[in-house]
């Protein structure tokens, strides 16, 4: 009778110890899933951050262009209004469309390259948590 009662005491206090364990590791888990998503977050909020930064910049470009390029036809219609000939109006208008043509070039180059400039700075937030993710998923099979 003895020795029931042992082996009923033990079992009794390993079921404790297990029951303990697993809800000090259930807690730990759920601690640093919410440190992860609480990084995730940040990450997200930094991304939209510097997107909306990036939208900014980009319209102001775009509107600094567009006021320069009204001003250019503008000055472009003048000085075709003081052509003296047919010649000098298919000269203006040459010199004109080939100045347009490279400054609108240009310019999209510019812009292409706030865009780029945009998406690489509104995707590193993420990119460094997805990294940070991968890292801690590989780590976690190797235990």
């Amino acid at each position: 009778m003895a020795a029931a009662k042992t082996t009923a005491e033990t079992f009794a206090a390993s079921g404790v110890t297990a029951f303990k364990d697993s809800v000090e590791k259930s807690v730990a888990a759920l601690t640093e899933l919410n440190t992860h998503s609480k990084k995730n977050l940040e990450a997200v909020v930094a991304s939209v951050t510097a997107a909306t930064k990036g939208a900014e910049t980009l319209g102001a470009a775009a509107m600094a262009y567009s006021k320069k390029s009204m001003e250019d036809q503008v000055a472009a219609a003048k000085t075709l209004a003081t052509a003296k000939s047919v010649q000098e109006v298919i000269e203006y208008q040459t010199s004109f469309a080939k100045t347009a043509f490279e400054g609108y070039v240009a310019e999209m180059k510019k812009m292409a390259e706030l865009v780029s400039a945009s998406m690489k700075d509104s995707m590193s937030p993420i990119n460094e948590r997805v990294t940070a993710m991968v890292e801690h998923a590989q780590a976690s099979r190797a235990i």
